[in-house]
């Protein structure tokens, strides 16, 4: 016998309110802000003489 297993709320409702920030969006408004916006940041934080370079110009800001 076959069980169906329900994750989260079954009548398919929204929480209220405003969607809630994820530290994704954080990283892309920072790097908009510092004209970065264009790369892709995951490859980026693989160099970590150059991340550490872009933290150090955003936290300058």
């Amino acid at each position: 016998m076959k069980y169906r297993i329900l994750v989260g709320k079954p009548d398919g409702k929204r929480p209220l309110g405003r969607p809630r920030h994820r530290w994704v969006d954080s990283i892309e408004m920072d790097l908009t802000e510092v004209g970065w916006d264009g790369m892709d940041w995951i490859d980026l934080a693989q160099d970590r003489d150059k991340w550490q370079a872009l933290v150090n110009t955003v936290m300058n800001l």
